[in-house]
């Protein structure tokens, strides 16, 4: 295979990640997740929408004044007074970048906007324009893009590009879309306005049906070269693309896709646990990648593969991601006599033959009665006691 092509990693935890309902990330949380992120190599972080308040205007100066490496961007209308304030926030990153959004499909237009179509290019245009006198990094978003005229983007992109924006950013804002749905938008963009072949194109997607990872995936598969994504999938409503996903996806699967990052998934964890304290949302259990369970194997037939080679059941090496504790075996009911055996040896008893025997069956008299039986517990019935 030829060498790999890079697909940069965009972080939107600072802004859109925020919009989670009930979220709020103080300045100094910022400022904290932005470094982790800043440590990971991640290309190009989103700190914020310096326009909705003082507050997060000042918060997004601390973390374009205390990135290092990463590109930091920050989210703007298209309208050329907030492209300027949002510029006064950024100015002092090391690689600052505008982000300019406008709406494109039909129902924001008219619901919403309540503007036509003529003037919705304008608007992009002129927003574009006035973000290019500033930086030469410029981002231009089509929200809505998946439930958008095709046309009708290509014409909007055709005219950002020639505004000056160096990156095309085709969401799927509701979430909604489907993978080869999202494949032929960017195949009909490519086909429709060749002067892409000078840009970035991004993607960024919403998980509403479940389905974002799997629609950015479609995406690089048809050509993007971004994606943009929220550390535990935190985001509006049903969350953003899972960064943790996406990331270990392309690790799984980026020869196949013929890509690659430059981020050091080795801090996936510590940054998931971050963003988990500071913004009061908790990880779930069953959450790839970052989950307490995605590494622990309850029943007896996985305690058995993965203690004989930790390739039969797992999918990546947790130390990948930075793990603290790495593959686990938890005992209960459905646990086998090979993973009691293991955990048994763990704690100091090699059991065998038929003390081994007495051993499990005491042991499954107590699981059959609960849920994890704990290390406490299985000394107890190694020794004798019931438990």
């Amino acid at each position: 295979m030829s060498e790999r092509e890079k697909v940069v990693v965009f972080d939107t935890t600072l802004r859109d990640g925020e919009q989670a309902a009930g979220v709020f990330f103080t300045r100094a949380a910022k400022v904290e997740i932005a470094g982790l992120l800043d440590e990971m190599s991640v290309d190009v972080i989103e700190a914020g929408f310096p326009a909705a308040s003082p507050g997060e205007h000042a918060s997004v100066a601390a973390v374009a004044a205390h990135v290092k490496q990463a590109c930091v961007c920050a989210l703007a209308r298209a309208l050329p007074d907030e492209v300027d304030v949002t510029w006064r926030a950024i100015e002092r990153a090391r690689a600052p970048r505008i982000h300019v959004f406008l709406s494109s499909s039909e129902i924001h237009l008219a619901q919403q906007l309540r503007r036509g179509a003529d003037e919705v290019v304008a608007m992009a245009s002129a927003a574009v324009a006035r973000a290019r006198t500033h930086t030469s990094n410029v981002e231009f978003s089509c929200m809505d893009a998946t439930r958008s005229d095709p046309d009708f983007v290509a014409r909007v992109v055709r005219a950002a590009l020639a505004a000056g924006a160096t990156t095309i950013n085709l969401p799927d804002t509701v979430g909604c879309a489907r993978p080869e749905q999202v494949a032929e938008m960017f195949r009909h963009v490519y086909a429709r306005v060749p002067e892409l072949a000078g840009a970035v194109t991004s993607f960024h997607g919403q998980d509403d049906l479940g389905m974002a990872t799997a629609n950015s995936l479609a995406a690089i598969s048809a050509g993007a070269r971004q994606v943009e994504l929220a550390v535990n999938g935190l985001g509006e409503r049903a969350g953003n693309t899972a960064f943790e996903e996406v990331l270990m996806a392309l690790r799984v699967h980026g020869a196949a896709l013929g890509v690659c990052t430059g981020v050091d998934t080795k801090g996936i964890y510590r940054v998931s646990q971050a963003v988990a304290r500071h913004s009061g949302v908790a990880v779930p259990p069953n959450k790839a990648i970052v989950g307490r369970n995605a590494f622990r194997h309850a029943s007896g037939i996985h305690q058995d593969g993965v203690l004989k080679n930790r390739n039969t059941y797992e999918a990546i090496d947790p130390s990948e991601i930075g793990h603290p504790v790495g593959t686990e075996i938890v005992l209960g009911k459905l646990s086998g006599r090979h993973g009691f055996a293991s955990r048994a040896r763990d704690l100091g008893f090699a059991l065998d033959g038929p003390a081994l025997d007495r051993a499990f069956e005491r042991f499954q008299r107590v699981a059959d009665q609960r849920g994890e039986i704990s290390d406490r517990e299985v000394v107890a019935l190694c020794c004798g006691a019931p438990a």
